[in-house]
């Protein structure tokens, strides 16, 4: 279209009202606009929306020119300057609404590969034209806010330190960005506070507000990596989020203990949940805004009520979940006393739901690190358990863990509680009849005489060592009456099972080791797979993999060390057998 045309074209703009334009005039207006973008003229589109005779044209069709100049914005940086000067003309002169419109549509619309960009692009000018509405202003702020983290959502992650220094993707600017954003609407709040004229509207701006901080929360706060001493950009934006939410007179302990948020029913429950975790995680592990926390809350309150946050991040398979929930754990724990957690907290759920799901991690997580941690964390929260406490949670882990790893945990922390009673002699619960209940669940095997003894290794052996020590504790067990003759009942009962389990076991070993060599002796390959085919090895777990995925070098030291492990039992048994004699001998 040459100039004489579009001179033409404008001119009769011009001398139409709004009213009379039609939907064809707002799309070729947008199509010029386009073109004298991409033809490199976009001063000369700058000067357009300027001119005072063309103030009454852009008021009417000016947002079509949105979305050009913005993608203008993006694909040249020689033109940047001028499109953005023009897109504050717009905001200037086009109607609030028209303008709020546009850009929702183009939020709506934005490339995968741009999204950052076009955030930092139009944010100033999305705050400037939120400022001059007259009403709804908190309902767009809102719709405006949740647009853009959806879109931002949408970006990874970063999670190293190296990441997040180079924000490829730009995540890191666009929440800072987005902080900034709403300084001008929480100073209007904190004004309005202040002078105690808080509106219906100014309560809805708080809300939106508030939300705000909880997806942020949420994404990209729980899934970021935090460290205090090293104040990265997500870790600042963290801080802003934190200063924010007193700032709009949210309250960090009764959102951390006494549930405000439920004031607002709009609120996803599962998002709710996630981010007050996550608050709760920036507060007492990265101590951020802690000098302004109420110090007047016990460390047992403060754990009761950290629990629930520790439990919803536990019950993610997230490695950043899991990270800040056993950190948060730790910290919740440490400030509680040694043997001063009531017995009565394990009767809440979340003191049964959180350690289950850290036994999880432990025996289920992939992650060496995660364990790791994990394992400390355990050990801590059986420390703070006072005894009757470590007694229950003992008896509850033994029945519901299924685990001979943790089983075998648990019975060394019983054997330690054994010898603190023994030397304090002053613990009912580990040196009297309640012992016996404990007693009953370690000296037991799960299938009787069909139990997998190399599954259930850790755990028969550290039960055996257990009950050597108690025999040779027979002085202080004989003074409790009843006690010594249960324990040799029950010892007695466990350790005839347990024989009986071994020798059935040692002969199915034995017979695959001796099926195992003659098998090998075969010389034709199908004659081979016949016969392994018809054999129970087949059958034999080993973890992580099965025998029949072994070579048969591999199954035949498999076998073996079956069978050594058999020995070292049936060598335990031997010798708990030469102790019960020994006292026998003394006491008669």
């Amino acid at each position: 279209m040459n100039e004489d045309k579009v001179y033409e074209i404008i001119q009769r703009w011009r001398d139409t009202p709004e009213e009379d334009l039609k939907p064809e005039d707002y799309q070729r207006f947008k199509d010029i606009g386009a073109a004298c973008l991409s033809g490199g003229d976009s001063e000369q589109l700058l000067k357009f929306v300027q001119d005072e005779k063309n103030q009454g044209i852009v008021k009417s069709m000016g947002c079509g020119l949105l979305a050009p100049l913005v993608d203008e914005v993006l694909r040249n940086e020689k033109s940047h300057d001028h499109c953005q000067a023009a897109i504050t003309q717009l905001t200037k002169i086009c109607s609030p609404r028209n303008l709020l419109e546009s850009i929702f549509e183009l939020t709506e619309a934005i490339d995968p590969g741009a999204i950052s960009d076009t955030t930092l692009a139009i944010l100033p000018h999305l705050q400037r034209v939120l400022l001059q509405l007259d009403e709804n202003q908190a309902a767009c702020v809102g719709l405006a806010l949740s647009a853009l983290q959806t879109q931002l959502s949408r970006l990874p992650v970063p999670y190293t330190q190296q990441q997040e220094e180079a924000d490829e993707h730009g995540l890191c600017r666009c929440c800072i960005a987005l902080a900034v954003f709403t300084e001008p609407f929480i100073e209007r709040l904190k004004e309005m506070d202040e002078k105690c004229k808080s509106t219906t509207e100014d309560d809805e701006l708080k809300a939106e507000i508030l939300k705000f901080c909880m997806r942020s929360l949420k994404e990209p706060l729980l899934e970021a990596e935090l460290n205090q001493d090293r104040k990265s950009t997500l870790w600042l934006f963290a801080v802003e989020i934190m200063v924010i939410l007193p700032a709009i007179k949210e309250s960090l302990s009764g959102l951390l203990f006494f549930s405000s948020l439920r004031k607002f029913p709009i609120m996803d429950i599962s998002l709710t949940k996630d981010s007050i975790a996550c608050l709760a995680y920036l507060l007492f592990v990265q101590l951020i805004t802690i000098d302004s926390f109420p110090a007047v809350f016990n460390p047992v309150f403060v754990l009761q009520c950290n629990m629930e946050h520790i439990n919803q991040l536990l019950s993610s398979k997230k490695e950043s979940y899991l990270l800040k929930a056993l950190a948060l754990f730790a910290k919740s724990l440490e400030k509680v006393e040694d043997n001063s957690l009531p017995v009565g907290l394990l009767d809440l759920m979340s003191f049964y739901s959180a350690p289950q799901n850290l036994r999880q991690v432990l025996t289920d997580c992939p992650i060496k690190h995660l364990r790791e941690s994990g394992l400390k964390v355990f050990q801590l929260f059986i420390n703070k358990l006072d005894a009757e406490g470590k007694h229950k949670f003992f008896r509850c882990m033994l029945k519901t863990s299924h685990h001979a790893g943790i089983d075998s945990y648990i019975v060394k922390n019983i054997r330690d509680q054994i010898q603190l009673a023994i030397k304090c002699n002053a613990n009912k619960w580990f040196l009297g009849m309640e012992l016996l209940p404990l007693l009953e669940l370690v000296l037991s095997l799960p299938q009787g005489a069909e139990t997998d003894l190399l599954t259930n290794m850790d755990k028969i052996m550290e039960s055996l060592n257990l009950l050597r020590y108690l025999l040779m504790q027979d002085k202080e067990l004989r003074s409790n009456p009843g006690l010594w003759e249960e324990l040799s009942r029950i010892k007695d009962e466990y350790l005839k099972m347990l024989r009986v389990c071994i020798s059935m076991s040692r002969a199915y070993y034995s017979a695959e080791m001796k099926a195992l060599k003659e098998d090998q002796k075969l010389k034709a390959k199908k004659a081979r797979e016949h016969a392994r085919s018809t054999r129970l090895v087949k059958a034999i777990t080993v973890k992580p993999n099965k025998v029949d995925h072994m070579s048969p070098e591999v199954q035949y030291q498999v076998l073996q060390s079956a069978l050594v492990t058999f020995d070292l039992m049936e060598s335990l048994i031997v010798r708990i057998d030469e102790i019960t004699e020994e006292k026998l001998g003394k006491l008669h």
